[in-house]
């Protein structure tokens, strides 16, 4: 089978992490192929934000928590040293979908690379607070042009990798 097309069949959202540092070169290249996902137009209006400061990453998680609404102490990015932040350039109109592809191809990466991913929710909302505006303005960004897409999460995974559930029936139509 062709190794891109096992990758999709095989990936799964990871959400358990061992304790331990993902390298640089890995992370490097996950997001090189967050880069070269295909945008609307070709216009590339991405940007990625690499977070492995274990202050900042612990900072938005409890941010995440809170916005989820979960109990405190919780942990929304499920212990991943890796956050990376995927952001949209508000006002195009296909900044969710651009986005959604720079995430897919992160995924696929980590995956191919031995690591485990996740999409992590509520990047959106966190840009609108005083944390995720300070994120923004230490990469010299502003919460009126950018909006959070969302958050993929890389590490090792600890234990298993999850099976893939049972497709679906009656999920494609055929017109010929």
């Amino acid at each position: 089978m062709n190794e891109i097309i096992k990758a999709m069949l095989e990936r799964r959202s990871i959400r358990t992490y061992e304790d331990k540092p993902v390298p640089e070169e890995l992370i490097h290249e996950i997001v090189e192929a967050g880069l070269y996902a295909a945008s609307s137009m070709g216009r590339q209006n991405t940007k990625i934000i690499v977070i492995t400061n274990d202050e900042l990453r612990h900072d938005l998680s409890e941010l995440n928590n809170q916005i989820g609404g979960w109990p405190a102490g919780n942990d929304p990015f499920y212990g991943a040293p890796v956050v990376i932040l995927v952001l949209g350039k508000t006002g195009e109109g296909k900044e969710k979908y651009d986005g959604s592809l720079v995430m897919g191809n992160m995924m696929l990466a980590a995956y191919s690379l031995g690591l485990g991913s996740c999409w992590i929710h509520r990047a959106k909302e966190e840009m609108d607070t005083p944390l995720g505006k300070k994120i923004l303005d230490q990469v010299g960004l502003s919460s009126d042009e950018w909006e959070g897409i969302g958050h993929c999460i890389i590490g090792y995974p600890a234990g298993a990798l999850p099976k893939a559930a049972p497709r679906k029936a009656d999920r494609v139509y055929y017109l010929k």
